[in-house]
């Protein structure tokens, strides 16, 4: 029974797709225009790190979530996880646990996997 489930991978995958990016997007929100209000960090000074992290989110989840240029755009937010987590997260421990990067290893690795599988079903990738 649950080997028949794998026929559904692709819409599964379509779905895990446009929660991760929807996830990402709201992360560059935050930092670039301070939405929803009172979420950590808020919003960053235009040209500072974490406005360009913003930039970064916000771009490249908007392209994950609606399956355009996917591979390239979890290419990018997979590099800059792997950044944010060295640069901010592992400098305090090198647990995630520990040093609450938690967000950061598992956006790093679910576009690393985004980039080798491909968007899945409901992408504008799929239809060009």
């Amino acid at each position: 029974m649950l080997a028949s489930l794998s026929r559904y991978e692709p819409q599964t995958r379509g779905i895990l797709r446009i929660v991760a990016g929807l996830m990402f997007l709201s992360h560059g929100l935050v930092k670039l225009v301070g939405f929803p209000e009172g979420a950590p960090p808020g919003e960053q000074p235009v040209l500072s790190l974490l406005w360009v992290a913003g930039i970064i989110e916000l771009i490249t989840g908007s392209l994950i979530t609606i399956g355009w240029f996917t591979r390239l755009a979890a290419l990018i937010a997979s590099g800059e996880m792997a950044v944010a987590y060295w640069m901010i997260h592992g400098s305090k421990s090198l647990y995630p646990v520990v040093n609450m990067g938690e967000a950061a290893v598992l956006y790093c690795f679910l576009f690393l996997y985004f980039v080798t599988a491909g968007p899945g079903a409901w992408s504008v990738d799929r239809r060009r």
